[in-house]
């Protein structure tokens, strides 16, 4: 999520910060007064994350320090140094400072479609490109933004993110938000967000989440052989499985819906009803085939809308064909790498097509 790199870190030199913020502020001049404050609160919340910044050594030596936050830091450390020594992702200070956000969530992000549609509001940045969602670094901000949203009828669905990446532009911290997770679910999203940093696509989402999502998989695995553990829990990446494939169905049926000439009162409640139908299936194969064991009540039981289901197959579309590449390089990260590299620079059609014919 790079487009939050707007700021420069106070433990370097202020270059970067005056040649990222300076245009961005002139755009939002250029643009409109909420334009700016929109960027003014993205430059603040990324200035208050930076300037919060301590080296990882630094805290793990604090006699102060508590003691279960010291060892999960020095443990997240092996895992840091894993990824450069093991997968050869980026080795700089990112993953290796720390800093106490003292909140759950580090942004909220905003996502909105209209009513009747599955094609998201997308806001483009100088960095990252092009994405699908709004990030507030306040909860209240990005509620208000979502009840404007409502407001003109769009659906909309607001996430908290524990963590995000600001593709190389600044040593990302470890953040307090992050340290509720076990020490596996940490060293993933290490490996995922230095994946980012290693190579990044500006407007390909499905691309380049696809591809961190992978190199965060495999990373895991060769993780676990490293450390003598067993194979991760089979049945708790099946029941994931199961629910995201739900998910899209789900997500195709309303596609097929909405292009379908109906006016809006009978568009609305074929809707209701699909998302009725998603919850009923929901509960057959929770009863069925996990044990009565409901590890996504809370969302399927929170109002559900066309919003809500963005993010699925955002972050693992085109994985199978990514471990297909992996595997015609003989598992090498580095060729791996490069031929990322070489598809990351077709263009966007031929890239699509290319991942597609690898899974089949």
């Amino acid at each position: 999520m790079g487009f939050f790199s707007l700021v420069r870190s106070n433990l370097g030199s202020l270059d970067r910060f005056f040649r990222v913020l300076v245009p961005l502020a002139l755009l939002g001049l250029l643009s409109g007064c909420s334009t700016l404050s929109y960027y003014g609160q993205l430059a603040d919340g990324q200035w208050q994350l930076l300037r919060g910044r301590q080296p990882v050594t630094a805290v793990i030596a604090d006699p102060a320090t508590d003691a279960r936050l010291r060892a999960r830091l020095e443990r997240s450390q092996a895992a840091r140094d894993f990824a450069s020594q093991h997968l050869h992702l980026p080795d700089n200070r990112s993953y290796r400072l720390y800093v106490d956000i003292h909140r759950p969530s580090v942004v909220w992000n905003v996502f909105a479609t209209a009513e009747f549609s599955l094609n998201p509001q997308t806001h483009c940045f100088p960095i990252a490109g092009c994405v699908a969602y709004r990030g507030y670094y306040s909860q209240g901000a990005a509620r208000g933004a979502a009840a404007l949203q409502r407001q003109q009828g769009m659906d909309v669905y607001v996430g908290g993110v524990e963590a995000y990446s600001t593709l190389g532009w600044f040593d990302d911290p470890i953040i307090s938000s992050m340290m509720t997770w076990g020490d596996e679910r940490l060293a993933t999203l290490i490996f995922h967000e230095l994946a980012h940093q290693n190579f990044y696509v500006k407007n390909d989402t499905e691309f380049n989440e696809s591809y961190a999502t992978f190199v965060e998989q495999e990373g895991t695995r060769q993780w676990r052989v490293a450390r003598g553990l067993a194979p991760a829990n089979v049945d708790l990446s099946r029941q994931l499985d199961q629910f995201t494939q739900l998910v899209l169905e789900t997500r195709a049926r309303l596609q097929q819906l909405y292009a379908q000439p109906l006016s809006a009162d009978p568009m609305r409640s074929a809707k209701a009803a699909e998302f009725q139908r998603l919850r009923q299936q929901y509960e057959v194969l929770k009863m069925s085939q996990w044990g009565g064991k409901g590890r996504f009540d809370a969302w399927v039981y929170s109002p559900l809308n066309n919003a809500k289901l963005l993010p699925f197959g955002l972050y693992d579309q085109y994985v199978p064909a990514f471990a297909q590449v992996f595997k015609q390089v003989n598992g090498n990260w580095l060729a791996f790498y490069a031929e990322v590299r070489r598809l990351g620079g077709l263009p966007a059609a031929e890239r699509k097509a290319f991942l597609q014919q690898l899974m089949r």
